[in-house]
């Protein structure tokens, strides 16, 4: 099973971005997607963006982490 992570763009250089997730900013590969900008939400496996997501779906699924991080 693998996990994706939805993170926001923060700035683009060439074919990596830095996305920050849930407060912490990594950078991704973004050659496998086209047109990526700044705001755009991305999923993130293995340090790979994989798709963009729309920013409501993305918020939902960030609400889902928090609530397992908090569980635990």
């Amino acid at each position: 099973m693998c996990i994706a992570v939805p993170g926001k763009v923060i700035s683009i250089n060439e074919n990596t971005a830095v996305l920050d997730f849930m407060g912490v900013q990594r950078e991704a590969s973004i050659e496998l997607l086209n047109q990526v900008k700044i705001g755009d939400y991305l999923l993130v496996h293995a340090g790979c963006a994989i798709q963009k997501i729309e920013e409501k779906e993305a918020l939902e699924t960030l609400t889902l982490f928090e609530e397992i991080k908090d569980v635990l």
